[in-house]
C-alpha cells in the first residue's frame, strides 16, 4: 500500500506513519520539516497554509492519505481537492466534538451535528473547524471514499496535549496526589497506537463514512489508569480519593486542571466518556490494557528527558501544586476521602 501522510511527525500522524512502516507500507509523508519524520519514509515539505504551499503534492499516487489537520477547514478543503485524482481514499483524524454539545450518552455516529460548519472556512473553533474539515474531505472523496475518524480522548507515546504525561509526572513527584473520585468513574479513550492500526485497517478494507474512535465505555476505571501511574512509576505517592463535590467546589476545572477526568452524571460524562462505538469495534478496533499505554508513555516520556512536548494551540493541563495542596489540606481530618 502507498500511504501518504499529511503531517506525520507527531502524535496521531507519527503513530500512523509507525504502524504503516511495520506493516511494510510504501509512506510518504508531508508537512514543513520542523520535525524529524521516522527513518524510513520519503519525505515532502511544504507549508499548508501558504500560497503555493501544496506544491510538492502536485505529482505522485497513493492508495490512501492521512490528514490531522485541526485549525482551518479550508486546508483541508485544498488539500482534498488536490489529491482526490490521485488518492483513493481520504482518511481524515476528526475528533467526537463534531456532535452537538450535549451529546447524550450512548450517542452513535448519527447523533446532531455541530452546525455553521463550512468546508472552507477559516480557523473558527475547534467543534466547527473539525466538522468542516470532514465536510471538505466528503464533497472531495465521497461518502464511500472518505473515513472520517471521530476521535475521542487519545492517550499514549508522543502525546502533545499534556494528559497522561501530566499525571505521570504528577505521580513521579511522590507524596498526596489529588486523585478525583470515584475510582470506578468508567472512562473512555484510545490508544493512538490502536487508532493507527484501525486506520490502516480502514485503507485496506476500504471503508467509508464516520466512525467514533474510542475504546468500549469502561475499558478502564480512573482507579485503574491512577494505580497504572503509580505502578510504572514506582513512586512513592499516595492517591487521595476525592469526591467530586469536594473538587467542583474547590473550583478545579473537569478534563484540563485534572485531565481525563470529568464528574459522573454530568454533560461532560456523558459527551466525553458514553459513546457507543460498536461501529468502530465492528470493524477491527482493538484496545490494549490500560497498562501496557501507559507503561510505553512513561518509557516515552523518560526517553525524551521527563518533558513532553506541548502543541501551541492547545490549552495547559494540570493542577498547580498549591491548589492541590490547599484542597488535600482541607480533608477530613487529613485522611483521603475513600468516595466508592
Amino acid at each position: 500500500m502507498r500511504l501518504l501522510v499529511l503531517g506525520g511527525t507527531e502524535f496521531a500522524g507519527r503513530a500512523v506513519v509507525e504502524a504503516a512502516l511495520g506493516r511494510g507500507w510504501d509512506v510518504t509523508v508531508f508537512n514543513r520539516g520542523t520535525h524529524r519524520p521516522p527513518a524510513g519514509v520519503r519525505s515532502l515539505q511544504g507549508d499548508r497554509t501558504a500560497p503555493d504551499g501544496l506544491a510538492a503534492l502536485v505529482e505522485g499516487e497513493w492508495d490512501a492519505v492521512v490528514d490531522t489537520w485541526s485549525a482551518a477547514p479550508r486546508t483541508v478543503h485544498e488539500a482534498a481537492r488536490l489529491l482526490r485524482g490521485r488518492a483513493g481514499r481520504y482518511v481524515y483524524v476528526s475528533s467526537c466534538s463534531v456532535y452537538a454539545w450535549p451529546a447524550p450518552a450512548g450517542y452513535d455516529e448519527s447523533a446532531p451535528l455541530v452546525e455553521g460548519a463550512e468546508p472552507d472556512a477559516g480557523t473558527t473553533d475547534y467543534a466547527r473547524d473539525k466538522r468542516g474539515a470532514e465536510i471538505a474531505a466528503v464533497e472531495a472523496f465521497g461518502a464511500d471514499r472518505s473515513v472520517l475518524v471521530r476521535a475521542g480522548l487519545i492517550l499514549g507515546p508522543y502525546e502533545n496535549v499534556g494528559r497522561l504525561p501530566w499525571w505521570l509526572t504528577r505521580i513521579a513527584r511522590g507524596g498526596p496526589v489529588l486523585a478525583p473520585g470515584p475510582r470506578e468513574l468508567p472512562l473512555q479513550y484510545v490508544d493512538v497506537r490502536d487508532m493507527a492500526e484501525w486506520i490502516l485497517g480502514a485503507a485496506e478494507r476500504e471503508l467509508g463514512g464516520p466512525y467514533n474512535m474510542i475504546s468500549p465505555q469502561g475499558h478502564a476505571t480512573m482507579g485503574e489508569l491512577l494505580d497504572a501511574c503509580v505502578d510504572v512509576t514506582g513512586a512513592a505517592a499516595e492517591l487521595c480519593w476525592t469526591g467530586p463535590e469536594v473538587i467542583l467546589d474547590a473550583g478545579i476545572e473537569p478534563w484540563t486542571q485534572l485531565p481525563v477526568w470529568v464528574p459522573p452524571g454530568s454533560d461532560m460524562h456523558d459527551s466525553l466518556h458514553s459513546a457507543d462505538v460498536s461501529r468502530a469495534l465492528a470493524t477491527g478496533l482493538s484496545c490494549r490494557p490500560v497498562g501496557e499505554t501507559v507503561t510505553d508513555t512513561w518509557a516515552w516520556l523518560r526517553d525524551i528527558g521527563g518533558t513532553a512536548p506541548m502543541r501551541p494551540d492547545r490549552t495547559s493541563k494540570g493542577l498547580d501544586p498549591e491548589v492541590e495542596a490547599r484542597v488535600l489540606a482541607g480533608l477530613s481530618g487529613g485522611v483521603p476521602d475513600t468516595t466508592p
